[in-house]
């Protein structure tokens, strides 16, 4: 389970804000890629631990709604800041989806309203303009809390998201898929052609363009 560890390794004796940040949907076909960042106070740590935060790819689904409730509570009662950022699927398109997740990794840092003293991103990358030194830590969602914290905002908002746009784009089976390239969507694709929301330049999507292309021809 992620703990505390990196965040008061960082910290050290001042007891700096230490973020995690991470992100949801880098690989789907359709939809934004969004980013969390999270703050957690550490004097707090007993009672944030025990809700069994964790990597959220490794929980159920009603468990991540239970944990991003509880870290929404947590930040009402001011022991966690949340900041949430997006990039589209037009940024996606201008910038390409690396890009376009660490502008939205920046953005979910600026929503904190503070500036850390350092942020843990998931992976190997950090963002260039972040606005605070940060480090990239591999599988940082199984390592630290606060990466965790984030990665649990960030697919749950994105799942949201997806499911509020399978109200109006029923054929690609977004509520369940949420914009990843099942069998499902890619059918979808097939009966009922692009929508805005896809993403112009990954293959399936392209495919079915050149496809549409030359049926119409």
């Amino acid at each position: 389970m992620p703990d505390f560890a990196l965040e008061l390794k960082l910290a050290g004796p001042n007891g700096g804000l230490i973020c995690g940040v991470d992100e949801a949907g880098r690989g789907p076909l359709a939809g934004p890629v969004v980013a969390a960042a999270v703050i957690l106070d550490r004097r707090k740590r007993q009672r944030i631990l025990w809700g069994g935060i964790d990597d959220s790819k490794k929980l159920t689904h009603d468990k991540r709604e239970t944990l991003f409730l509880r870290l929404r509570q947590h930040a009402l009662a001011g022991e966690a800041r949340i900041g949430i950022g997006a990039a589209s699927v037009a940024e996606i398109a201008r910038l390409n989806i690396f890009h376009a997740t660490m502008l939205a990794m920046c953005r979910a840092v600026t929503a904190l309203r503070v500036v850390p003293m350092h942020a843990l991103i998931d992976g190997n990358h950090c963002p260039k303009q972040l606005g605070c030194p940060a480090t990239a830590v591999v599988d940082g969602d199984a390592l630290s809390v606060s990466i965790a914290a984030a990665s649990i905002v960030a697919k749950v908002v994105r799942d949201r998201a997806m499911a509020k746009l399978h109200q109006r784009y029923p054929a690609y089976g977004w509520a369940s898929n949420k914009g990843y390239g099942t069998p499902e969507h890619q059918e979808g694709l097939r009966l009922a052609g692009i929508s805005k929301h896809h993403r112009l330049g990954f293959a399936p999507v392209r495919s079915q363009m050149t496809l549409d292309l030359v049926l119409t021809n």
